[in-house]
């Protein structure tokens, strides 16, 4: 199977709504590794390496977000994944 790396910018109401949180949860369950991290204009930045499969998921995922987010637009270019270990919030 293919591996694949994508870099999403979520933006809406991401910040204090336990997005990064449940980026990781879900990212671990589909084996994706990667980071998600908090930027300063408010928006959440997510790097998404794994399996074809288990990123598209997580990425369609990051469309909805856990129950408290509202997400008004995300943007996902494709990505070099270096070397991850694991899933990371910063």
């Amino acid at each position: 199977m293919a591996k694949i790396c994508r870099k999403a910018q979520v933006q809406g109401k991401v910040q204090g709504v336990w997005f990064r949180a449940s980026t990781k949860q879900r990212a671990e369950q589909l084996g994706v590794k990667g980071w998600a991290k908090n930027c300063v204009d408010g928006s959440v930045e997510i790097m998404m390496c794994g399996e074809e499969r288990a990123v598209v998921e997580l990425n369609d995922w990051l469309y909805e977000g856990p129950p408290l987010a509202v997400v008004d637009k995300v943007s996902v270019e494709e990505a070099e994944c270096g070397e991850l270990s694991g899933f990371t919030t910063g």
